[in-house]
Order: C-alpha cells, then structure tokens, then sequence
C-alpha cells in the first residue's frame, strides 16, 4: 500500500468535509490550461503519485479516481498501485466522462468544488451543464469553483515561478509586435469581438515577442493579456520584467500590469462591447469574471493559428537548426552503437549523453522537454522516466527508444529514434519495419489544401492496422518557434473528442510524423520525424500540398525486415538516407561520416 498517498487523501477528504464539499476535482493544468506545468502546481500529482502531463483526480469521501489518456495507461496503473485511486482510462468502451460520472454518483444538493483558475472554460462549463440542474428534470448540484484545497495541506508547495523575460530580435521573429498586433486586433473584429482576453502563455510570448522561464524546457513566463482596439494590456510578475523588457513595452505601447491584478482589473474594466474567449483555453474563473460583467464571443485565439504558421525567417532558422540538431542525435547513436557491452550504460547515462551532445551544439539554450531514454518493456510506456533510483542497465540486446529535444536560438526540436542494441526477435523486427514504412508513407504524401490530420493519419497507420495493430495515441502535433514543444492547432489523428481541435493544414505550418508500437511487458517502437508543410501544383484540380522533412537522422537498418516492404518503401528509406548523409555530414567527425555513409548505404530489393 502506498501509505504516503493515502494520508494525503484522507488529508484532503479532511479538507472537503471542512468546507461542505462531497467531491472535489484537481486537474493537470496550470492557471492557463499549459500542457506542462510548472512544480507549484502539480497538486494532481501531490494527492495522486501519477507523473504524467495528462489527468484529472476526482476525489470523493468513499472514492477516488484517475483519468487519463491512451499515452499513459501502463504508466499510470503502475504509479497508481497501492494508492485507492482507480484508473479510468479515457476513450476506452465503458469509460465514463468525469462529469456523467459525477451526475450518476452525486445526489441532489451535493457540492462539487475545484480551483477554476486550473480548469478550462469547456471544462467547467460541460460541469455546469450536467451538474447545475441546466437539464429538464435533472438534480441540481452546486459547483464551487474558488477552491484551492491544495494550499492548506500541501505545507511543502514550491513557490510560485518567476524568472526574467527577454525580448526577441526582429531578425528571430520575423514580424514586429506592432504588426503582430495589427493583425490580432482584425481577428477581433471579424469575430464580432471588441476585446481578446489572453491566458494561453506560448500565444502570448509569440505575440509579443518575448520569452521566459516559468515552466521547465517551455519558455514562458506565467501571464496574462487583455487587448482593446487601443490597447494591449500585459499582466505579469513584477520581478519578471527587466529594464530592456520595460522600455520595449513603453515603446510598443503596452501597459504592464501586476499577475495578481488580473481578477480586479477585469471586474472593474468598463467594458464598450464583447470579449473574444477561446473556451479551451481560458479558466472557467476567468470566464466568469468576464461574463458577470459583459457578453462573449466563443472562438478560437487568433493567435494560435498564426503562431502555427511559420514566418520566412523562422522556417530558414529551423532549417538550419534542425540539421545540427540531427547531427547530434547522430552522434550519439554512434556513440553508443561503438560503446554498448563496452561499458556501463544506463538509461540515465544513455540521456545525459544524447543531452551533452544538445549542450555542446551552437545556438543551444535548454532541452524542449526532458528526455525519455527507454530500454526494453520501459519503452511500452510512451512518455516513461528513468530516474537514478529507478533505472535499466543496457546491453547487447533488445532496443533503446530516445525522445529528445532542445530549445534553440532559431528553433525548437523533437526527434525519436528507436536503437537496436542487439538480438530482436522475429515479430520485433515486423513491428519495427512497419513503423518504419507508415512513417515515411506520411513524410511522401500528396494531398489538396484543405486537408486535415484527419485525411492523412491513415498514411502512418495503415501498415499497422493492415496487422491488426494499433497506437494509443495521435500520429503528430504542431512544434513551436523557440517555444512549447507541442502546440496547435493543427494535428496528425483518426479520432477526435469534442474538445480537439481540427485545423486545415496550412503551408508553413509545422508538424511531427511519429507513428508507434507499445507492447506491455515487451517493448516499445516509435520513430518520428519532423515536417514543414508546403505547397506543390497548381492546377485546374486544385492547389496540393507536401511536405518537406526536417530530421535527417537514419532508421536503424537492423531492425529492418525487408520482407515486409514493398518497392516503393525501399526506394523511400534510400532516398531518405542518402538525404540524412547529405545534410548532415559536414557536422561530423571523419569517423562519424564513415559510420553514417555505412549506416545509410541503400538496401535493395
């Protein structure tokens, strides 16, 4: 039993006895809905003992319960083991919603509480709907949403983040903030909005053109941005903003305001028209601050999709970037193609390797998320962490699987490589091989403009589901420009919720091709590549679309099974290699060079 999370928990049901609240609910999310969030608020974590980026703990006198997505199933039973949470795994037959799951629990006149400022506007508002007697003959339940029940009981809770901002040189964005500015507020008004209320922090670094250190490989600073057709309002911790900072603000004529002062200002704001929201997006706190006081436009952030579009100066930077980047993902593989049964090598050692290399590349700045180094059955954990109290030893056998990335000045990576290090059984090397085959039959599609992640996910997946073989999780996700390493909205899936969003894909726009294999106990297989979208033909059928690869790191020949591939998937692999050579050999050693030219040799068939 896991007595340390135990306590917690009868802590908390403490806590909620005190307050009148029969169920209480702790999302991931920070105060602005982030994807990876900064150590103060990992209260989810704190009650639960569950790591990953993605759940919701509902907590009940009697229960308490665990949501989470596909990607963290086997990590989470296993976190969770001993603790009294059950693990409800999302989308999955029988599964229910948190907010069906409370309606059918709660009886009427229960409370629900929950800190609004770290659940969503959808959110809260689908709680609303189910919960608040909205529905014709329904129980009504009480949503008390201004509770934070971590605060006084988590005697030992980080501080709040709060580090420097810097400002970007036009010659790195490639727009000015007043032009960036320009173009947000005509968003605005097409949307039949006269203000944007702002939470999400890498649309706000983007717009601004600035970047922080809030959140750990994000670089962003904790904030919040209300603009007006006039106006462009800036709410941040005072001790972020440096003199440099202060002056660029004065001279682009944006007000700076305390972080703390957000909730005040919107209640005492004389609003003239609509605020623009992005429901996803915004607290369902802040979203009552708003609507208390004026009407709303629900719409996405015009930010996001233009942030999503990479500028002419940050596709030629990325370019760049990701060709040293790649140089050293190669030099790793060799390093530890040459040093396995040699000496000692850990999962950890094998990651701080592959992170030295990062650190030692011109331009580096910080990792874009902590690398996952995978050995074995580790890697049918899709987002799994090796620690020095809990780690593989490798050896001449079985494969690594290495997750990486780094923040650079001129771009943000993400590259995947699974390593033979040895013997591989038969089936192995077929799941290994198609993997291989759906990734490089994404990376050569041709589609019309106007496709989604929608139209071309089937390109990575169909020569696992030819085999009855599937991923829990999407194919691909947008990559920021010197910020979050996952962004939207565009995104490479066959499923979505009513909560995903589903975004055209536009020439610019940049995306991850990381089709997989996860099997339990067994292994783990992904390989992902990195691509920039781009216009073909123009013709009487349309204007199409393709795709130009940005990784250029080789595919482990030694898992390849060429009995599973067919002509055109050999042509691809060897095209694709002699590319890796040609772009990335002038980084290399003369040693290193011999080895890739080896490694990329053309098979045949």
């Amino acid at each position: 039993m896991n007595g340390k999370i135990q306590t917690r928990l009868a802590l908390l049901r403490d806590g909620m006895k005190k307050e009148g609240v029969d169920f209480y609910m702790i999302p991931t999310s920070d105060f602005h809905n982030s994807e990876y969030v900064d150590d103060f608020f990992k209260a989810r974590e704190y009650f639960s003992g569950f790591t990953g980026s993605n759940g919701t703990l509902v907590v009940g006198q009697d229960m308490a319960g665990l949501w989470t997505d596909g990607r963290y199933f086997i990590q989470a039973q296993r976190e969770l083991e001993g603790t009294g949470v059950t693990l409800f795994r999302m989308q999955e037959e029988g599964v229910p919603e948190i907010p069906d799951f409370l309606y059918e629990r709660m009886k009427e006149g229960q409370k629900l509480g929950f800190d609004g400022r770290t659940v969503s506007c959808r959110e809260g508002r689908k709680l609303e709907k189910k919960l608040a007697g909205n529905m014709l003959g329904g129980k009504r339940i009480e949503i008390c949403y201004g509770m934070d029940l971590a605060a006084g009981i988590w005697t030992e809770r980080p501080k709040l983040p709060c580090h420097k901002v810097t400002v970007l040189p036009e010659e790195i964005s490639g727009r000015s903030v007043a032009e960036k500015l320009e173009d947000v507020r005509e968003k605005v008004k097409e949307a039949g909005a006269q203000y944007l209320l702002l939470s999400k922090l890498d649309d706000l670094m983007w717009l601004l053109n600035i970047r922080g250190n809030d959140v750990k490989c994000n670089p962003v600073a904790l904030s919040y941005g209300f603009l007006t057709m006039e106006e462009m309002y800036f709410f941040i911790q005072q001790p972020e903003v440096t003199e440099e900072f202060a002056r660029y603000a004065r001279e682009n004529h944006i007000t700076v305001k305390g972080y703390e002062e957000i909730g005040d200002f919107l209640d005492r704001y004389d609003y003239k028209g609509k605020v623009l929201l992005d429901e996803n997006n915004i607290s369902y706190a802040l979203y009552k601050a708003v609507t208390g006081h004026t009407g709303h436009v629900a719409g996405d952030n015009p930010t996001e999709l233009m942030k999503a579009v990479k500028n002419a100066t940050e596709l030629s930077k990325i370019e760049e970037v990701y060709r040293k980047d790649s140089a050293a993902v190669i030099k790793f593989i060799y390093w530890l193609k040459k040093n396995i049964g040699k000496q000692e090598i850990t999962e950890v050692s094998a990651a701080e390797y592959m992170d030295n290399l990062r650190r030692d590349t011109e331009g580096f700045l910080d990792l874009s998320f902590p690398t996952i180094s995978a050995y074995k059955d580790s890697a049918a954990m899709m987002h799994y962490e090796a620690t020095e109290e809990n780690h593989k030893v490798l050896s001449k056998e079985g494969m690594l699987l290495v997750d990486s990335g780094g923040q650079y000045l001129g771009g943000t990576t993400d590259v995947t490589r699974t390593i033979v290090l040895g013997q591989m059984d038969d089936e192995i090397k077929m799941h290994y091989t198609l993997v291989a085959v759906g990734m490089l039959q994404l990376t050569d599609a041709k589609f019309l403009y106007g496709c989604t992640g929608r139209n071309l996910d089937i390109l990575a997946r169909q020569p696992l589901w030819s085999k009855g073989i599937d991923y829990k999780c999407g194919t691909g996700h947008g990559i920021g420009y010197m910020l979050n390493v996952h962004e939207g909205p565009q995104n490479i899936r066959w499923r979505f919720t009513s909560a995903m969003k589903e975004a055209v894909i536009e020439p610019g726009m940049i995306v991850s091709n990381e089709p997989g294999v996860y099997k339990e106990g067994s292994h783990g297989i992904r390989i992902e590549n990195i691509l920039a979208a781009e216009n073909a033909e123009k013709n009487e059928d349309g204007q199409f679309m393709r795709f130009r690869t940005l990784t250029f790191v080789p595919i482990d020949k030694d898992g390849i099974d060429i009995s599973y591939m067919q002509p055109v998937d050999v042509e691809r692999l060897n095209r694709y290699h002699a590319q890796v050579y040609e772009k990335t050999q002038e980084y290399l050693t003369q040693e290193e060079r011999e080895w890739l030219a080896e490694v990329t040799a053309p098979i045949g068939k």
